[in-house]
């Protein structure tokens, strides 16, 4: 897995409001076999420390990222959840999501271990063809989410369907 885990314990608010900006405000915890709330992929614009278990890293407008959430107890897992997200223009209609500020456009949202880990392995898959999860089209984030929603596998995302989103995304320019 190729995310930055952050340190952190979170009490389910942002430990201050945000600055007013445009920019999408995402609280990452990290207590070790606890805790764990890190960034699968995308690019960060700002990173806010606050403790050492805690930090808020910061998106700019339209940039996707995936934000995994997993806690445990004695006893195993309890919760897992991986929200693939845009980042959202001020004033844009969005969806709310825990520990994201404002909220986001979300592309894919999956609970469950075992779902979570599926789509682990299609980024992983993504990745490992040379293209940037951050970069997949959309419309792609959208189809794993039907697909494994409805128990089934999600198709593989391709170089040429890679190809014709950026030329969809030029063209539309």
């Amino acid at each position: 897995m190729s995310g930055i885990a952050a340190p952190g314990v979170s009490g389910g608010a942002m430990p201050s409001a945000p600055p007013r900006d445009d920019l999408t405000h995402v609280e990452l915890t990290w207590v070790e076999q606890k805790i764990e709330y890190w960034i699968r992929f995308g690019r960060e614009a700002r990173e806010q420390i606050i403790d050492r278990r805690r930090r808020v890293v910061s998106f700019r407008p339209n940039t996707i990222f995936a934000f995994v959430r997993w806690a445990a107890n004695d006893y195993g897992t309890v919760s897992s959840h991986i929200d693939i997200v845009r980042a959202i223009e001020p004033g844009e209609p969005h969806q709310t999501l825990p520990f994201v500020r404002p909220g986001g456009e979300i592309l894919l949202k999956i609970d469950g271990w075992p779902k979570v880990e599926s789509v682990l392995r299609h980024i992983d898959g993504i990745e490992a063809i040379g293209i940037d999860a951050d970069t997949a089209a959309p419309d792609h984030w959208r189809h794993v989410h039907n697909r494994l929603a409805a128990g089934h596998h999600p198709q593989t995302y391709t170089p040429a369907q890679h190809r014709a989103f950026l030329l969809r995304t030029k063209v539309m320019l």
